[in-house]
């Protein structure tokens, strides 16, 4: 490498991270330092030319890389060359229940990032499903923290893998949109532990993210972004986090607070830069003996390790911006997504040579949904409607016609407001009585005059549904979509639904009419492709729900507990750890599709189950045989929960541990495999700070959804198993000695 590179260490990419991080730290003045740990426009950190530092650029995510915007406005930069591929959003690539595939998926924003020219991608989004009305549940990745982590895990190490950081959000308990920017969020420490911590624990220890965004909410009294608990004590200190944590766009409030809560980077205010808290006030405050230079230290030293990790000093990778090899992946995460939520007669797979008209109904069916949802919208290069993907697949010898049946309002961008984004206007005035009623008439007209009526129904990213910045106002069909679905299906009984949204919708009022419906979530830019793949059977549905699915919005907790929005700018989180299917399997609720349902175009059969734990605290191991009893090919999730026996605190009914899909051809069989770790039996234990499995009786239960369990194993645990929260999470000497070679038959 030469003399000069040698006394330059941090030049030197063969040299370990924190010898270059620390080479590179000792070299900086005081206003350098300051300077990387706060913004110089919207999306950017500023250069320090003197010892090759660039500009650090950030964009938001999660499905995709956004638009550029402006450096000094929220305004589009206008640019021609920031289109991206328009990925299915996440809970969509959570119903796949395939991390393989999430690793693709992060693989694909990863690729773009760097053709973008950007650094750090903020997403992915794992706050939890906590109600069904929170306008972001589109972004995120369901209701189950092991579920969300496993997924979450996949992304970030696809992305990561191609030389950016990913930025997992938004930490912690940024579980609505209503009142987030000052919400003050209370709840005892096993909820936060075991319920909202979970997925970020497993980004930082297993997915090795680089960056962790911190929320607008307040939790416990103190904004998330300044919150010397949830940032300095759990996430740098029990899980040992290295990286950095970057505010929310504004989402820091004081000085004092950001320096001393445990932020690292402070991004999104309107300017001037120089006065952003991390900014002169910490400068002036460092020089004043206020605080400290160790403190400052830290705070660059995390930023340099996300810069140097990646390759932000040296010769970047090389990124490719929507490819063929990344539609195909958008394809496959909206085939993989897409969840049959019913198949009464066998309605689905249509079979076109059996079809001389179809009907297609519902301007969700026509509508691109790319541009929407604020934060995460995207430009898209293109985006395939399920109406266009039927006319494609259905070809010249059916006869398709179109009906809007409803009429979805023009939206626009509104004003900002807190938080740093703005809001979407409603546009004009609902559709007049009587225009309403003739688009029902003439989509009855058309149901009536042909062989099978697709309805495409659901929601859209306009404010007060499935947007940043607020929640929904209910679970209700918008539009008068529920009378329309009822009047359809009256006129022509072969009739199929095909759900676009980000969670639950109601369906009391025409489920048990409807023969076959599909959830099709926002499906990304390949998506009605995909929909009609699963319409005609190109495709066998394999998607489960990564949330529970209520008859009404009171069933859920949140809303049972009258907990939801909160009062008095607190909400406390009544239903504890009683979250999702948690919550419904535990009081006995009955959903209308629950947590990891699914069906198929076959049909499949568990048996010859078996479980052993050959040596505890070692992990368990949980086998069974799946075969594929039907005549397609198919593929299944089989899922392994956990139910505990009496012990000394609360526990819910059972809970999911561990997961796998399986394909398999018509009549063929495989053996799964499972591991259960010992910390899959253990809850949280505050008083002792640490993870504990009692010496107690466990069910282990292998099924098809949270409520379709095949088979039930009783094991007893022969010792206690404590393991104390923090970096490394191993059973001690001492514990495995005591074990022995006991495997509890």
């Amino acid at each position: 490498m030469g003399a000069f590179a040698h006394s330059q260490v941090y030049k030197d990419p063969s040299q370990p991270l924190e010898a270059r991080v620390n080479d590179l730290l000792s070299r900086m003045t005081l206003d350098e330092k300051i300077s990387i740990i706060h913004a110089n426009s919207k999306f950017s950190t500023p250069a320090i030319p003197r010892l090759g530092i660039p500009t650090r650029w950030m964009s938001d995510g999660p499905h995709g890389v956004r638009e550029d915007i402006s450096t000094d406005s929220w305004d589009p930069a206008g640019h021609t060359n920031d289109f991206s591929t328009y990925m299915p959003v996440n809970i969509c690539l959570a119903s796949s229940w395939d991390p393989d595939l999430a690793y693709a998926y992060g693989s694909v924003i990863g690729q773009e990032a760097l053709a973008r020219g950007k650094d750090m991608m903020l997403g992915p989004g794992v706050c939890i499903m906590r109600t069904p009305l929170n306008g972001r549940n589109y972004e995120y990745l369901g209701e189950d923290p092991f579920l969300a982590g496993q997924m979450a895990v996949g992304y970030i190490r696809g992305a990561q893998a191609q030389g950016i950081s990913s930025c997992v959000k938004h930490y912690a308990g940024n579980d609505q949109e209503t009142q987030r920017g000052s919400i003050d969020v209370e709840m005892d420490e096993r909820t936060l532990r075991e319920i909202y911590l979970p997925a970020f624990k497993a980004a930082v220890q297993q997915g090795h993210v680089w960056a962790v965004m911190g929320a607008y909410n307040r939790f416990r009294g103190t904004y998330c972004c300044e919150n010397d608990y949830l940032l300095n004590k759990v996430l740098k200190g029990d899980w040992g986090f290295q990286g950095l944590v970057v505010s929310d766009w504004s989402g820091s409030h004081t000085t004092s607070g950001s320096v001393n809560g445990g932020l690292d980077l402070e991004m999104g205010t309107d300017g001037p830069y120089h006065l952003d808290h991390m900014a002169d006030p910490y400068r002036d405050g460092i020089l004043s003996g206020k605080y400290t230079m160790a403190s400052l230290d830290d705070k660059v030293r995390r930023n340099l390790r996300m810069m140097i990790a990646t390759h932000m000093l040296d010769t970047k990778p090389v990124g490719s911006l929507n490819t063929s090899a990344h539609q195909e992946t958008a394809r496959k995460v909206a085939e993989e997504g897409i969840v049959l939520l019913k198949n009464k007669g066998g309605l689905l797979p249509l079979s076109a040579p059996n079809l001389s008209s179809i009907a297609v109904i519902g301007e969700d069916g026509f509508t691109k949904f790319a541009y929407g949802g604020e934060s995460a919208g995207i430009k898209a290069f293109y985006e395939v409607t399920g109406l266009e993907g039927i006319l494609k697949r259905a070809g010249g010898s059916v006869n398709v016609t179109y009906s809007p049946g409803y009429h979805i309002p023009t939206w626009r961008p509104g004003p900002r407001r807190l938080g740093g984004v703005r809001g979407y206007n409603q546009g004009p005035p609902p559709v007049p009585p009587a225009e309403a009623k003739a688009l029902v008439d003439q989509a009855v007209k058309a149901a009536k005059s042909a062989d099978v009526a697709i309805v495409f129904a659901g929601l859209n990213h306009l404010r007060n549904m499935d947007t940043e910045g607020s929640d929904r106002r209910d679970m209700k069909l918008p539009y008068g979509q529920d009378l329309l679905i009822q009047r359809v299906v009256e006129a022509n009984p072969r009739t199929i639904v095909v759900l676009i949204s980000g969670g639950a919708v109601e369906m009391d009022s025409w489920i048990n009419r409807v023969p076959s419906v599909l959830q099709a979530w926002y499906p990304g830019m390949e998506g009605g492709n995909a929909m009609a793949e699963a319409l005609f059977g190109d495709i066998n549905p394999s998607g489960k729900l990564p949330c529970t699915f209520p008859h009404k919005l009171d069933d859920s907790p949140a809303h049972f507990t009258q907990a939801y929005p909160g009062t008095h700018g607190v909400e406390y989180y009544e239903e504890g750890l009683l979250v999702g299917y948690r919550w419904f399997d535990s009081t006995h609720i009955q959903p209308l599709f629950p947590f990891g349902f699914g069906l198929s175009y076959t049909t499949f059969a568990y048996s010859a189950p078996n479980f052993s734990v050959p040596r505890w605290p070692g992990p368990a191991q949980v086998s069974f045989t799946v075969t594929n009893t039907g005549t397609r090919s198919g593929t299944d999730v089989a899922q392994v929960y956990i139910q505990p026996g009496a012990e000394k605190l609360f526990r819910p009914l059972k809970e999911l541990k561990g997961f796998a899909r399986v394909s398999l051809k018509a009549g063929e069989s495989k053996r799964l495999a499972i591991e259960l770790p010992a910390t899959a039996f253990a809850y949280y234990d505050p008083s002792r700070h640490g993870w504990v499995a009692e010496a107690a009786q466990y069910k282990i239960l292998i099924g098809d959804s949270s409520r379709d369990i095949k088979f039930s194993q009783d094991w007893v645990a022969p010792v206690e198993y404590f393991v104390p929260e923090g970096p490394i999470a191993s059973p001690t000497p001492s514990q495995i000695a005591l074990a022995g070679n006991r495997s509890g038959q």
